[in-house]
């Protein structure tokens, strides 16, 4: 389909997302809030589409929300307007395919929202985080669910609390990045990262990813109980068994699902 604030390409198993408002450094206005779930669910659905990029284009990845919807609102229109902006957190998290955001310059509020939400991220040295809705009278409400699970309670209360900017070197210290890299190598090494994964068994990558959500904040014996559930099926599968028998042949696996 066509978009008005994103771009959509696929390639080689990989779907990119790229956030198309770089005159107003990629801020979420309504369109882009509806269009990016909707090219998230596009991408879950595609065949061929093993692994999801978000990046952005122009300077910066994402300088949060656009301040200039926000007034002349009803509560109800400002609920709905909110939870419109935060449910593509959800839409990665139900997904199956992994989401890798790719971070130039500035994830700033909504921005660092699509990082935490992202399954995976790498960052250009010089790229700037922060949940800076306090310095403007808010606060980062949305992004303080993932956040306080990345990095701990009071790391997170702290950046929630000043408002404070921190650099790629420290988001990959704190959790909220994988790998920091070259600007000149952004793009080479996210493209690695996703074709290494695009490389594994969809079905595992997939059903793992679900499972590991699932898990995530259940009680310990919980969550292994799900878990040795999700892990039998999966062993119950084709591609577990051709994967087994690739190793056992030292052959490259010929998965099954596409």
């Amino acid at each position: 389909m066509n978009y008005e604030t994103l771009l959509v390409e696929k390639n080689e198993h990989i779907g990119v997302i790229t956030l198309n408002r770089s005159d107003n450094l990629n801020t979420f206005n309504t369109t882009m809030a509806q269009e990016i779930n909707e090219a998230l669910n596009e991408l879950e659905q595609d065949a061929e589409t093993r692994v999801v990029i978000i990046k952005g284009k122009g300077k910066a990845f994402c300088a949060g929300v656009d301040v200039n919807e926000m007034g002349g609102k009803t509560t109800l229109e400002q609920f709905n307007w909110v939870e419109l902006m935060l449910k593509m957190s959800l839409t990665i998290a139900n997904m199956g395919k992994p989401v890798i955001a790719s971070v130039q310059d500035m994830a700033i509020a909504n921005g660092t929202g699509i990082v935490l939400s992202a399954d995976l991220a790498v960052a250009a040295e010089g790229a700037r985080f922060g949940t800076t809705a306090v310095n403007v009278g808010l606060f980062c409400m949305g992004p303080a669910v993932s956040l306080s699970r990345h990095v701990g309670k009071k790391k997170a209360l702290e950046m929630l609390l000043t408002g404070d900017i921190i650099d790629a070197a420290e988001a990959q210290r704190i959790g909220l990045v994988n790998k920091v890299v070259p600007m000149d190598k952004l793009e080479e090494e996210t493209m690695k990262l996703a074709h290494k994964i695009a490389a594994k068994s969809p079905l595992a990558v997939q059903l793992g990813k679900k499972s590991f959500y699932k898990m995530w904040d259940l009680e310990f014996d919980k969550a292994y109980e799900l878990v040795n559930n999700h892990f039998a099926i999966l062993c119950s599968t084709e591609d577990a068994r051709e994967g087994v028998d690739a190793f056992l042949e030292k052959r490259k696996p010929q998965w099954k699902m596409r």
